[in-house]
């Protein structure tokens, strides 16, 4: 009989997982014609951010036997992806890079595989590195087992190397080898095959969902006990009991990228069934009277944001769907298949949209806008905790890696955003910094770091806990240049105002009054008129009008511009525009409501 082992990929992001992944997939024989690398990055965001944002499972065939194979995001932001699907597994895969050993990410994710009695198998991932530091890293990792509370038996964690991006892994660091072998062997010998408990009743847990065109919705999740056929009557319940029937229309296992319709799914696979129309995450599917499942718990989350209805002066020129009822259907989708997020719908003017952070909440507003829609939200703000009559606010381990000249200016530019540093080490020229810093330290600060490092800085951040309320924090020194009229923007206005601050918009962009259209240095809202033209005259002097050169304007990202807005700003989200305004357009409205 095929025996099947069910596996996580976890790691901190960019250490390797979908790159390994792509590795098992083709030296597996499962996917031989393979012309793109991170093939699991299948939404177009992962394409574009190189990131992965949705836990998705694909299964391959070695030697006659099945390994499912969950990838995972390794972002903070999605961590709630990783936390539901480590219920479908046996064990995990994780994987550090040789040289910067475990980060933020690595430790919430290895916390949640040891909290359910995993034991991992660490992959050393980038051996090939010059500055791969491979027994550092491994001691690293015993200390954070240690401090996360591994049992005995967790402690003893076997180690093997890769160089994922050529296919290549090891069981020992000396090692020849030219293929990836070693480590599908090591799942084959190591991992637990799950349990064949087929002659019960059925029981299986959704954990994921899929849509399709003709199917409509899809349940993705671990069959635990007996069987699941076709055709066959079903009943399907929630945490609370409560119970409903429904029917199986058709089952499908993964192969590769692909599914492969089959009559029946084994005890122990990882399936997805259609026919249920109306299921959820987390719902226990089976027969007859059985206790569902637990609740699938994940982590709170930190930020909230206000989603509004657009309600600029350039309002529903660009988007397909601007109301507010087709703003609120579309979260109460998205919150089916999201279980990071929570909605308030009580407030019919706005949404009060919660998530895990600036990136998990920009990767929906960008969804939306990609789909038609246009909206407008407010600025990120912290979600605080009462305890024992004290505030308390989340506070994140962010780690940096920057050149040795950079660290003085970094631990500055954190302290001011009431950053505490906890360690600091360098070597190779390379300065590594840790510091507990409280969430809304954090917000804005990650275009600062690009514009400080020129880019070739990287920090990682996580949440850690709740501490105490560090009060005020001043992210913004600079005001904002507000415009007093509507229409378009000129060359002219522009080249005379680019000496006060950094210019938003390129001349020729529709503008509105009360639109920010770009940042004070002097500190402090201004109103401008960049609407005014270079007065005409008869006489024109040699090359005046081509010295009007302009210095390079700073065209906002969804991100940047999220980060960037104050709490009495909105970004508005159009198919075709990101723009930043005032919540009061007008500046008597602003006054009056200081």
């Amino acid at each position: 009989m095929q025996s099947i082992r069910n596996i996580a990929i976890i790691a901190h992001v960019d250490h390797g997982k979908t790159t390994l992944v792509d590795a098992f997939l083709k030296q597996s024989g499962t996917m031989k014609q393979m012309e793109d690398s991170c093939i699991m990055d299948t939404n177009a965001q992962e394409k574009e951010r190189g990131i992965t944002i949705y836990a998705k499972n694909t299964a391959i065939n070695y030697q006659g036997h099945i390994i499912n194979i969950i990838d995972t995001p390794g972002h903070a932001d999605f961590g709630s992806e990783v936390e539901r699907v480590l219920r479908m597994v046996d064990s995990v895969l994780l994987v550090v890079d040789a040289y910067e050993g475990p980060m933020p990410q690595t430790k919430f994710v290895l916390k949640k595989s040891l909290e359910l009695g995993i034991k991992p198998i660490v992959v050393m991932n980038k051996i090939d590195k010059p500055m791969a530091r491979p027994d550092w890293v491994e001691d690293k990792l015993f200390d954070l087992f240690v401090e996360l509370g591994a049992t005995d038996e967790q402690l003893d964690f076997p180690v093997f190397y890769a160089i994922a991006k050529q296919g290549i892994g090891k069981k020992n660091l000396e090692d020849e080898s030219d293929n990836i072998q070693p480590l599908l062997d090591a799942i084959m010998d190591l991992v637990p095959t799950a349990k064949d408990e087929s002659d019960k009743s059925l029981k299986m847990q959704i954990t994921n969902l899929g849509y399709d065109n003709h199917l409509g919705r899809l349940g993705i999740g671990r069959i635990y006990e007996g069987t699941v056929k076709k055709n066959q009557q079903v009943v399907i319940k929630n945490s609370d009991n409560e119970s409903r029937n429904g029917k199986i229309s058709r089952i499908y296992n993964s192969l590769g990228l692909g599914k492969v319709e089959t009559e029946e799914g084994k005890c122990g696979d990882i399936v997805t069934i259609a026919g249920i129309s109306d299921i959820f995450v987390g719902e226990t599917v089976g027969e007859g009277d059985f206790e569902p499942f637990e609740e699938i718990s994940v982590d709170p989350p930190t930020l909230t944001m206000e989603f509004l209805v657009n309600d600029s002066p350039l309002a529903g020129r660009e988007g397909k769907y601007v109301t507010s009822r087709q703003i609120g259907e579309r979260l109460e989708k998205e919150l089916e298949t999201n279980v990071g997020l929570q909605i308030d719908f009580s407030d019919k003017s706005k949404f009060v949209v919660s998530g895990r952070g600036e990136l998990h909440l920009g990767v929906l507003i960008e969804d939306m806008r990609r789909e038609g829609f246009e909206l407008q939200v407010g600025s990120p703000q912290v979600i605080m905790k009462e305890q024992d009559g004290k505030k308390l606010e989340p506070i994140e381990s962010l780690i940096v890696n920057v050149a040795d000249d950079l660290a003085g200016t970094i631990i500055e530019k954190v302290a001011q955003r009431k950053g505490q540093m906890k360690d600091m080490h360098s070597q190779d020229g390379i300065t590594t910094i840790k510091f507990e810093v409280p969430t809304r330290g954090l917000l804005g600060f990650r275009s600062e770091f690009v514009l400080l490092t020129k880019g070739e800085g990287i920090m990682y951040s996580s949440f850690s806990h709740f501490g105490e309320h560090k009060g005020q924090i001043d992210k913004r020194s600079v005001g904002s240049m507000i415009s007093s009229e509507n229409g378009e923007a000129m060359k002219f206005s522009i080249w005379k105002l680019q000496e006060r601050g950094q210019i938003f918009v390129t001349p020729g962009t529709k503008i509105y009054e009360g639109m920010i259209v770009g940042e004070h240095y002097g500190g402090g809202d201004i109103v401008v008129n960049l609407t005014k033209n270079k007065q005409l005259t008869n006489v024109r002097a040699s090359g005046s009008d081509d010295a009007m050169t302009l210095t390079p304007i700073q065209e906002m990202t969804l991100e940047d511009a999220i980060s960037y807005i104050g709490p009495n700003e909105y970004v508005e989200v159009t198919p075709e525009n990101i723009r930043l305004r005032k919540k009061y357009l007008k500046e008597s409205e602003r006054k009056r409501n200081k």
